[in-house]
């Protein structure tokens, strides 16, 4: 039953960050800077909790991510959880942990589908990205072990400027393992990523390369499998609708309880996250100021209020403005009538000549 909203849909997903826990260190990992130790996370009472409290409201999807999701002994129980609420139930994983035996868990505790992210293509570069010896064999063996078990299956290519060349070859070896949606999602600078900007940002020749590749593909795929393309929007004229528009779809829970509109968003000032252990999601959906400030087009500024584009982008990303203009109000520099659109074209002219050298860091413990 969908709780009582009058003029307001229910979120169609509930993006569970399990943990910020990891084996791997990816320099462009969208962890914030400040991680939740797994002593600040959510209990398994509290998260069987908060997903029955998404059944009513009306989510229909869970994303169970983190961190590493199968860091968490417990996931078995939480998709168990899950599925008597019949909620679909997807798991967002780097497979590292992914084995026969935790295979089985899964599939008994009634998993629906599970994404797997891959580093690259060439397993010295995969292993060496990931920051983990042996990775990427891990991760091929969890694609086969996936399939093998009937379920659908996305990978989940996360390119930049050290690995983007080799799109063409991502693609071929999503074909290979059976997969029926491929990812090539360009880095989006929040937390690591951001700080490591200057190193990731592919070049403008790069780009075009990779979405040639994305196009070729797309052709020879149609009707087998489904190709998802994430630009940089370093690049782009108009913004993305990000998240589908600020709190209109998704609602994020970080593992200490927080709830948020998207994942970057706490890197916001002036906002109060409402915690999971004190409202319900409800709640939190409909009254939050949080969740209010920035939902449909009240919020905007010119030249968003004029532009026919509104409700199609809602403006952009907000996390966005704050980190490139300090404002989260600004109208998203990723668009070509943003007065701070320069900003964007100065960082992808510096990048071009940055040496590849970017920062790591180690999970939370």
């Amino acid at each position: 039953m969908t709780a009582s909203m009058p003029g307001l849909a229910p979120p169609m997903g509930l993006i569970a960050e399990l943990t910020h826990r990891c084996p791997l260190a990816c320099a462009y990992c969208s962890n914030p800077m400040e991680l939740a130790r797994a002593s600040a996370e959510l209990d398994t009472a509290a998260w069987l909790r908060v997903f029955e409290e998404a059944a009513k409201l009306g989510v229909l999807h869970l994303h169970l991510t983190g961190g590493e999701p199968m860091a968490r002994k417990d996931l078995p129980q939480l998709v168990k959880g899950a599925a008597s609420l019949q909620l679909y139930t997807n798991l967002i994983t780097s497979g590292v942990l992914l084995d026969d035996v935790a295979m089985a868990a899964l599939l008994d505790a009634g998993i629906d589908h599970i994404q797997l992210s891959f580093q690259d293509i060439a397993e010295r570069e995969a292993d060496r990205s990931a920051g983990l010896d042996g990775a990427h064999a891990r991760k091929l063996a969890a694609a086969r072990r996936i399939r093998e078990a009937g379920l659908p299956l996305t990978l989940n290519f996360v390119v930049h400027r050290g690995n983007v060349d080799r799109t063409a070859d991502m693609l071929a070896l999503g074909e290979a393992l059976g997969a029926a949606r491929i990812e090539i999602a360009h880095v989006q600078y929040y937390g690591w990523g951001l700080l490591n900007r200057s190193a990731l940002l592919p070049t403008v020749a790069q780009l075009e390369a990779a979405t040639a590749a994305v196009e070729v593909a797309r052709v020879r795929f149609k009707g087998r499998i489904v190709v998802d393309y994430v630009v940089p929007d370093y690049y782009a004229t108009r913004p993305k609708a990000c998240m589908g528009g600020w709190a209109q779809r998704f609602i994020n829970i970080s593992p200490a309880g927080k709830a948020m509109p998207c994942h970057a968003a706490e890197t916001l000032p002036g906002f109060v996250f409402p915690s999971v252990r004190e409202q319900s999601l409800a709640e939190i959906w409909s009254d939050s100021d949080a969740f209010q400030r920035f939902r449909g087009t009240g919020w905007a500024p010119e030249p968003c209020r004029s532009c026919d584009r509104l409700e199609i982008d809602w403006g952009g990303c907000r996390c966005q403005a704050f980190a490139l203009t300090g404002d989260a109000t600004r109208t998203d520099p990723a668009c070509a009538l943003s007065p701070d659109h320069a900003l964007m074209q100065e960082a992808a002219r510096q990048a071009s000549t940055a040496p590849l050298k970017p920062r790591r860091f180690a999970g939370a413990a």
